[in-house]
């Protein structure tokens, strides 16, 4: 399976994962495809915000081919329950 594919999958899981699943994803799919963050921290009140680019920068110094397959990897690892 190729990185497109999955991430489509994802998408389109008919249950949603834990908030912190999600995270795992947003995290190594922004990576793949953006490389690494170099965004402004959101402030302490944007928890939401906050939370999403601490998954993204988790990653930082990963290439985007090694976010790519591990994002393959997580998908395949929660597709069983969620799709």
């Amino acid at each position: 399976m190729d990185f497109n594919t999955a991430a489509e999958k994802a998408k389109n899981f008919t249950k949603t994962p834990t908030n912190d699943e999600f995270l795992e994803f947003y995290g190594l799919y922004k990576q793949a495809t953006v490389g690494d963050n170099n965004t402004a921290e959101p402030g302490a009140l944007d928890l939401k915000g906050k939370a999403k680019w601490s998954a993204w920068s988790k990653h930082k110094g990963l290439s985007q081919d090694a976010a790519k397959a591990a994002y393959i990897a997580t998908y395949e690892k929660y597709a069983p329950k969620y799709a």
